[in-house]
């Protein structure tokens, strides 16, 4: 795939980019990226507790069910 790009052709790309840019403005490129990436973890962080309780809370209910339904047949 990348086996026609050698070093220097990356090298001018990157600088070619720095000049269309600038510094300042790929720093905050940059920054906002990495802003978005960090939102997006504890998004998904945070969904993930979310489940699993709910899945705590599920399985506590089943298990009053179950203990509902042993004292019945014990009475």
């Amino acid at each position: 795939m990348f086996a026609g790009i050698s070093i220097w052709q990356l090298l001018i790309l990157l600088l070619v980019v720095v000049v269309i840019f600038g510094t300042k403005k790929l720093r905050t490129i940059g920054s906002d990226l990495g802003g978005a990436v960090k939102d997006f973890k504890k998004a998904m962080s945070e969904e993930e507790q979310t489940k699993d309780a709910q899945f705590k809370k599920i399985e506590e209910q089943q298990q009053a069910q179950k203990t509902e339904t042993k004292d019945k047949e014990q009475a």
